[in-house]
């Protein structure tokens, strides 16, 4: 069963060992939850350089991929643990490619990109080898735009399309983090995506050097 298990929000706080303050740290609420262009009503994006936009409005993860988490820690993660808005069941993850779309009552989300873990992520869960760890596990979730606004709230039925063009799941999108040189083909195949665009620019300037 497609389901929204958990809607989350954060407030902001101080990043462990920082002046600056973060997002991350989210938990499930109650209730409806409006969503508009730019994210959940009430959720805090603070360092905007590198979160937010419309490009990076809603993120998922999946209550699989959590459920293989728990096998690693010794417990599940509760919803919220890494940051998503919003927890979904019944999906595997990693298969998630870009330009599928996921329908929550009138909310129309499109997948845009996979997650890169950051240092802030690692403050978060305690470790300061979690980003590479989260890396090393390639199970990213996914950013969304949204294409359609409404309100959201936990029990709610999920309907999913998958993008009926050239698929680049977010799996391979976080594989290619820290590559160098990557394969031209997997960059072209992205580019026939509808990708966040930070991505698309990157990796259209990767193949004009190339070329």
């Amino acid at each position: 069963m497609h389901e929204l298990l958990a809607v989350c929000c954060g407030t902001p706080q101080p990043i462990p060992g920082k002046k600056a303050k973060t997002g991350i740290f989210k938990t499930a609420v109650e209730g409806p939850v409006a969503i508009d262009t730019l994210g959940l009503a009430g959720d805090a994006v603070m360092d905007r350089k590198h979160h937010g936009g419309v490009d990076q409005a809603v993120y998922l993860y999946f209550a699989d991929d959590y459920r293989w988490w728990a096998g690693q820690l010794g417990s599940t993660p509760l919803p919220g643990t890494f940051g998503e808005n919003l927890l979904l069941e019944g999906f595997d993850g990693r298969a998630i490619a870009v330009g599928d779309r996921f329908g929550i009552g009138a909310v129309e989300l499109e997948v845009t990109s996979h997650r890169t873990p950051c240092l802030t992520f690692s403050a978060r869960m305690g470790d300061p080898r979690w980003a590479k760890r989260f890396h090393r596990a390639n199970r990213p979730g996914a950013y969304c735009r949204v294409l359609a606004t409404g309100e959201v709230a936990a029990g709610m039925a999920v309907t999913y399309t998958p993008f009926a063009g050239t698929r680049i799941t977010v799996a391979e999108l976080m594989a290619l983090d820290g590559v160098r040189d990557p394969d031209p083909s997997i960059l072209r195949r992205a580019l026939e995506a509808p990708l966040h665009h930070k991505l698309r620019d990157d990796f259209a300037s990767r193949l004009a050097r190339l070329f």
